[in-house]
């Protein structure tokens, strides 16, 4: 059954999770009895397909929504990718963000407590009385949910609370709760995910808008570089490199094609979209000018000249990356005559205008991880642990350049760990821009997320502390002296 066509489980789903305060969820066991819901693969589905809902695109809840209150556009605006000139695209640009910053902080405060129903979920399940391979396959569906969405909190904000079970148990009794230490946060969300890799199907056998096994493995890479654990990245690309089942797509422009998605052997993961809403696609929206034809948007974005102008003038991943186009009112707007809507950069489509869509939304469905990210990882982790750019390296960085129409580097260009470093955060860009947003994590690991705020956007609030998001007042107020802002907000 297609992910698409699961609004009724998922209702189903959400109802009997039923509602949370904060970290703290009441679930009311003397109306859910482990012996009696979960019976069936029918309830099981329905369970794991509400675990899934927190990680779709939409406006109203979803994580990854293509709007300015998702994860890819908040987080590429704090970075030249994109640069906005009011509302939350302009706080991220400038670095501007403060505790009392909501369209940030909510980030955190939506969507943590959907860790807790993961684990209240996984507890469930482990109850109840269905065989224990319908219970493998299901917790580790529920598995990856909860470690995907907990990198993506600790990747934005640092150390996280995680409710132990025995208190989600228990939600009548206050007990305000600590963040964890770093290593524990990061210990948590690799046991998750190891563990959701050991059941999850393998590519070639998962449902397309799934969980996989390449998923698990593909957000654990990102994890370990965010811990410069180079042998560790190492170790989980061979794992995806050896499962033979995916490769680099010859037509780059044509992923983010109308159906692009579903037939590529690229995709570890994209969420499906429809005109329904079940996940929404509105980055046509978000990016388009009002007056672009032949249908148009809100343009609340743009890129930057600056971003733009560090692509090779052959490079086909900056097609979509509009320089010029004629409005409807027969105006051609272009760097030479930009006005207020290519004076910062060009229009980051993307993806395909989709023309003929007959609401805001679009059914381009969101790419979110690719095998590219598998190659150009294990490229910066092999230079890394050899301390200078290597051959091998440079020969996974051609593969990923050929596929872009450009001409191969030489390593002994590039034999300096700096030099190959920097080649490396270049080409993250230039792949995954508009994309899953973790270029920023990008910047941040190779040291240059203030430095560019500084020289791309010259941001006068940008610092060292920025690179975290900050927490809400709120969550601080109500952690009663346990729950630690991050440094540098007050």
């Amino acid at each position: 059954m297609n992910l698409r066509n699961h609004i009724y489980c998922l209702v189903i789903g959400i109802c009997w999770l039923g509602s949370c305060t904060d970290d703290l969820v009441p679930v009311d066991y003397s109306e859910i009895n482990p012996s009696i819901f979960p019976k069936t693969e029918a309830d099981l589905q329905a369970m794991v397909n509400a675990c899934y809902y927190p990680l779709r695109g939409s406006w109203g809840d979803g994580i990854y929504s293509t709007s300015e209150r998702g994860v890819m556009f908040v987080s590429d605006a704090t970075t030249e990718i994109l640069h906005g000139k009011y509302g939350v695209q302009n706080v991220a640009s400038l670095h501007n963000y403060i505790p009392a910053t909501t369209e940030i902080t909510r980030f955190y405060d939506d969507f943590q407590n959907m860790i807790s129903r993961m684990t209240l979920t996984i507890d469930l399940i482990e109850e109840s009385d269905v065989s224990e391979t319908l219970k493998r396959s299901a917790i580790a569906e529920v598995r990856c949910a909860r470690g995907l969405l907990a990198y993506q909190l600790f990747d934005f904000f640092g150390p996280i609370v995680i409710a132990p079970i025995e208190v989600l148990k228990n939600p009548l009794i206050e007990e305000p709760l600590a963040r964890l230490s770093h290593e524990e946060t990061v210990n948590f969300i690799e046991a998750d995910l190891i563990a959701a890799a050991e059941d999850l199907p393998a590519p070639a056998q998962a449902e397309y808008g799934r969980f996989s096994k390449g998923l698990a493995k593909m957000v654990l890479i990102r994890l370990n570089l965010h811990e410069k654990r180079w042998d560790k990245v190492i170790e989980l690309c061979n794992d995806i490199i050896g499962y033979n089942y995916y490769t680099i797509d010859n037509d780059y422009v044509g992923m983010w094609g109308l159906e692009g998605a579903k037939g590529s052997r690229e995709v570890i993961w994209a969420i499906p979209c429809n005109y329904e809403g079940t996940s929404e696609n509105q980055w046509q929206l978000m990016a388009l000018p009002a007056d672009f034809s032949p249908k148009g948007g809100w343009g609340t974005i743009q890129s930057t000249w600056w971003f733009f102008d560090t692509f090779e003038p052959q490079d086909v991943r900056k097609t979509l990356l509009i320089d010029r186009y004629t409005s409807t009112d027969g105006i051609t707007y272009s760097r030479s005559n930009p006005g207020d809507v290519m004076d910062w950069g060009p229009i980051p489509l993307k993806m395909n205008p989709d023309a003929e869509r007959t609401t805001s939304l679009s059914t381009v469905d969101i790419v979110m991880y690719r095998y590219a990210d598998v190659l150009l990882s294990k490229a910066e982790a092999l230079a890394n642990i050899a301390n200078a750019g290597t051959s091998e390296a440079m020969e996974l960085v051609n593969i990923i350049r050929q596929r872009a129409k450009l001409q191969p580097l030489n390593a002994a260009d590039y034999a300096s760990l700096a030099a190959f470093n920097d080649l490396i955060l270049t080409e993250r860009s230039h792949e995954f821009w508009c994309e899953n947003g973790q270029y920023r994590a990008d910047l941040i690991r190779h040291g240059k997320f203030v430095e560019r705020a500084r020289e791309v956007k010259q941001s006068p609030y940008t610092a060292e502390y920025k690179q975290l998001f900050p927490f809400s007042l709120q969550m601080i107020s109500e952690g009663k002296g346990k729950f630690i802002q991050n440094p540098g907000y007050f």
